[in-house]
């Protein structure tokens, strides 16, 4: 929301994968840094033999464990650490599905991002009764995986709100209460 003033969170679109009694965990997807996963995968020794992905750009997943890796994708494949979220999207930290990338055998659709967001118990609930937060839930599996996946990045925000017919620039940085 336009009142959230945090330069790491102000217009981002961030993907809730874990919100239960121990907090909130997402990551932010729409967030490019300069790296892209050519240079990613060579700095953690994996030859990256697979040239379609080679330019794409690792996104800024958010400002926990900046340091390490974590793949949203479609559930398809068995990889050692990865959690599956809502039946139709998964997690991964683990290094072997980046080397399934590396030779064209991961997942066929997928983001890379470096660290994460996360809330304590409570926190985000707090943050959007704040209106700091606007929660927007994807109406199918077709809409939320053409955000993930097929939309460019700096269109996230306007293709996320337009799932609920608001245009970003109408938004007040202030809230009303009746």
């Amino acid at each position: 929301m336009p009142a959230l003033t945090d330069p790491y969170f102000s217009k981002s679109v961030t993907f809730i994968c874990t919100h239960n009694q121990d907090g909130a965990m997402g990551v932010v997807i729409n967030r490019p840094t300069d790296i892209t996963y050519d240079t990613l995968f060579e700095k953690i020794n994996v030859e990256l033999f697979n040239n379609m992905v080679a330019q794409h750009p690792v996104l800024r997943g958010g400002p926990v464990q900046p340091e390490r890796g974590f793949v949203l994708h479609m559930p398809d494949g068995e990889w050692d650490s990865s959690i599956t979220i809502a039946e139709t999207t998964a997690l991964t930290t683990s290094k072997d599905i980046l080397e399934a990338v590396a030779i064209g055998a991961g997942p066929e659709k997928m983001l890379l991002t470096l660290g994460y967001a996360g809330w304590t118990p409570g926190q985000l609930e707090q943050e959007v009764a704040q209106n700091s937060w606007l929660s927007v839930k994807a109406k199918d599996v077709e809409s939320l995986h053409k955000i993930l996946y097929d939309t460019h990045n700096d269109e996230k925000l306007n293709a996320t709100m337009a799932l609920l017919g608001v245009d970003p620039a109408m938004l007040s940085d202030v809230a009303g209460h009746a």
